[in-house]
């Protein structure tokens, strides 16, 4: 796309002088997402634990490229993806409704301090901790928002027309911030309790974003952006023990690429109304 863009470059690159008209216009994009997370103190607390692991490194998981995965409707949720469906109320901002399907990994085999008590579990993990070092192995941890850390969120985004490109195709710059819950599906091991995957309402998020995109005959949207936030998680699922729960809180960074489509009702009911 970019070898085609830069030989339209080298015939047409001008400054628009008017404003692409979005007002009363729909969008629909779908994309993926590349992730990364600062480090997070975790806190567990349940009937025979109440501790806390300090500074743990987490990834994200990406499913490796075949055309199954990411083309086939059957599997294409399963990577790391983002799809989002928004309104333009002026020419210049839209407001929007999106799922950022993340996956948030705990790093096995690193080794983090901990604090507090674990009891009775009849495993070698018991005993009371005060800054103390801990491997997290399997056995004693495993801990994973795989499917995934869904962050459903709500954005208001403004739009601007930066260059035209050789006739039909507009490059542009968007920007905006949003706020929204996550709903992980947390796949949890954790001691000697049976695993645990299932969706809960665990908390909140807050993000802002910046990206460039290409508008193709008005209507082909494809588009890069880049979004950091923050997302505090204080009731996290982890047993199938209601009464056990973790929380955590952390930064993100993301890197989208996406392709859509969009639609103008009013521009459509306008030439109707000239017919």
């Amino acid at each position: 796309m970019f070898i085609a863009l830069s030989g339209y470059a080298q015939e047409v690159i001008t400054a628009p002088t008017t404003t692409t008209p979005k007002k009363g216009e729909f969008f629909l994009t779908w994309g993926y997402n590349w992730s990364w997370y600062s480090n997070s103190d975790i806190k567990f607390e349940g009937e025979n634990y109440n501790f806390e692991l300090k500074n743990v490194k987490a990834s994200d998981r990406q499913t490796p490229f075949t055309f199954e995965n990411y083309f086939l409707p059957k599997y294409i949720t399963t990577p790391q993806y983002n799809l989002r469906l928004g309104y333009y109320f002026s020419d210049h901002y839209s407001v929007s409704l999106g799922i950022d399907h993340m996956k948030y990994v705990v790093n096995q085999n690193q080794t983090v301090q901990i604090s507090g008590e674990i009891q009775n579990t009849g495993t070698d993990y018991d005993g009371i901790y005060n800054n103390d070092t801990v491997f997290i192995e399997e056995g004693f941890l495993e801990f994973e928002h795989t499917d995934g850390l869904n962050y459903v969120n709500a954005e208001v985004r403004r739009f601007d027309d930066l260059f035209t490109l050789h006739k039909k195709i507009k490059m542009n710059l968007l920007y905006g911030a949003g706020v929204g819950l996550l709903i992980p599906k947390t796949n949890t091991v954790l001691i000697n309790n049976e695993r645990y995957d299932q969706f809960h309402v665990a908390g909140y998020g807050l993000h802002a974003l910046v990206g460039v995109g290409f508008t193709f005959f008005k209507h082909l949207i494809v588009q890069t952006e880049f979004k950091g936030g923050y997302i505090n998680m204080p009731n996290i699922r982890t047993t199938a023990n209601s009464s056990d729960s973790a929380s955590q809180s952390f930064f993100f960074g993301q890197y989208n690429f996406s392709v859509g489509g969009s639609f103008n009702f009013l521009e459509n009911k306008k030439k109707k109304e000239k017919q």
